[in-house]
């Protein structure tokens, strides 16, 4: 039997770490183990490295699974798990095999079953509409009918914009419409099956709710002087003035460069957090120019 990792060891945190420093660590590790970026005998170590992360954040990044994950360990989910009542953890019917590139779960149901069977998925905009607020509680009917769930991972970019995914189930290649502007932790049913979004980090994009933050890094004579700056948003390039005597940390928001919304067919915003470079090294010259001017108290 293999023994699984500690999830809080595979991300590099104590069982102390706030959400923040979750959420963090998830980020750091998934940009490092991301299969795209290894190749040849690496990509295998890479892959299963990478599921080992997704795994792990999402045990830990969840308040009532980590707290039964500090409280019983990898017991907490595996059938028979000790310290619950019944001889079973509550979760261990949550967790299931994999079908393509989901992580198949479910509950009560028993065995595995291709939740897909020959269904035609159609348009999943209808059934996102309905899941947020239209269509009532998809949820509504789970004590009577309790359907898969599934978990898919996409990149940065393919959740701010939609994307199509093209799998083969059990041998037939179907297609599921994934709507612009979801997040990490959206789910969408889809009538007899319901997904889970998990959205792999963007090496400089951060997103909170619909609005776009990026950190740029801009040098000592442009903060004082002032200057133009190219910033890449999730659609293009804009060019944006630095104004002289900017302070590091300042903040530059551009109105309607955010995610689209799903609801409401509104985009957030962008913010540029300006940082400042100061200059390790000088020459002579420099800082006699530093000196004059603190000299005149600048």
């Amino acid at each position: 039997m293999t023994t699984k990792n500690d999830f809080y060891d595979i991300l590099g945190l104590n069982k102390s770490a706030s959400s923040a420093e979750i959420k963090a660590a998830y980020r750091k590790k998934a940009l490092e183990w991301h299969p795209d970026r290894h190749q040849g005998s690496d990509k295998e170590e890479a892959e299963r490295k990478f599921k080992e992360i997704n795994e792990a954040y999402q045990i830990l990044s969840d308040p009532s699974k980590k707290s039964a994950y500090d409280n019983y360990g990898h017991d907490a989910f595996s059938p028979g798990g000790g310290g619950f009542k019944g001889g079973g953890s509550p979760f261990a019917q949550g967790f299931g095999g994999q079908a393509g590139p989901f992580t198949y779960t479910w509950s009560s149901g028993g065995g595995q079953q291709n939740p897909f069977g020959n269904t035609d998925f159609g348009d999943p905009f209808d059934i996102f509409e309905s899941f947020f607020g239209g269509g009532g509680n998809p949820f509504g009917n789970q004590r009577q009918r309790q359907i898969p769930r599934y978990s898919v991972h996409l990149e940065f970019m393919e959740a701010v914009n939609g994307v199509t995914k093209e799998f083969n189930i059990e041998g037939e290649r179907r297609k599921i419409k994934i709507p612009a502007g979801v997040d990490e932790g959206t789910k969408i049913n889809f009538g007899d099956f319901s997904l889970s979004v998990n959205v792999i980090p963007h090496e400089f994009f951060e997103r909170d709710g619909d609005d776009i933050y990026i950190n740029v890094t801009i040098p000592y004579s442009m903060a004082v002087l002032g200057g133009n700056i190219e910033v890449p948003t999730i659609d293009d390039e804009v060019k944006i003035k630095v104004k002289g005597g900017t302070g590091s940390g300042t903040m530059i928001r551009l109105k309607g460069k955010g995610a689209p919304n799903p609801h409401h067919k509104t985009k957030g915003d962008q913010y540029i957090k300006l940082n400042i470079l100061v200059p390790e090294r000088m020459n002579r010259e420099q800082k006699r120019i530093i000196d004059d001017l603190k000299e005149e108290g600048l």
